[in-house]
């Protein structure tokens, strides 16, 4: 038995459920694997986007996701909440593969990308200057959006 591909192409409508999803998401799951075992791990992080609508987050270097993403930079995102109302399962969702890419304090758009993630969360001003945080950027390489029952898409870079 041959199993069917439940995801259809990218449409205006997943296109733009997806664009949602990620300008309104606050925080995400983040997922990856752990150094020397190499087991899955899931965190919840804060995120925003960047200027260019990829997402970002500040991180601590104690955190374990961090050595995670050190050692492997292929991670995954999960956005979407379910609502108040009804099973969380027809709530949308999107996972979003990435690679991380950790930002030094002296890279040159370190600033830019501090001031533009402080205006979006302010209140991480409390600890963005903290020695052991640092942004990562999420590289988009593909995603899937689950819209509900029945309606899966599978998305590209292009697509968000």
């Amino acid at each position: 038995m041959t199993r069917q591909d439940p995801f259809q192409p990218a449409d205006e409508t997943s296109r733009a459920l997806s664009r949602q999803l990620m300008q309104g998401a606050t925080h995400a799951a983040l997922a990856v694997l752990q150094p020397g075992t190499g087991l899955p791990s899931v965190t919840r992080i804060a995120l925003a986007l960047d200027a260019a609508g990829q997402p970002v987050s500040l991180i601590s270097t104690l955190a374990h996701h961090t050595a995670a993403l050190e050692a492997n930079p292929a991670c995954a995102l999960l956005i979407g909440e379910p609502g108040d109302k009804g099973d969380p399962l027809t709530h949308p969702r999107l996972t979003l593969h990435c690679t991380a890419q950790l930002i030094p304090r002296d890279a040159p758009g370190h600033p830019a990308l501090r001031d533009h993630y402080l205006a979006q969360r302010p209140k991480a001003k409390l600890y963005a200057d903290f020695a052991d945080f640092r942004f990562v950027r999420f590289q988009v390489t593909d995603g899937l959006l689950n819209a509900g029952f029945g309606k899966a898409y599978r998305m590209a870079p292009g697509d968000f």
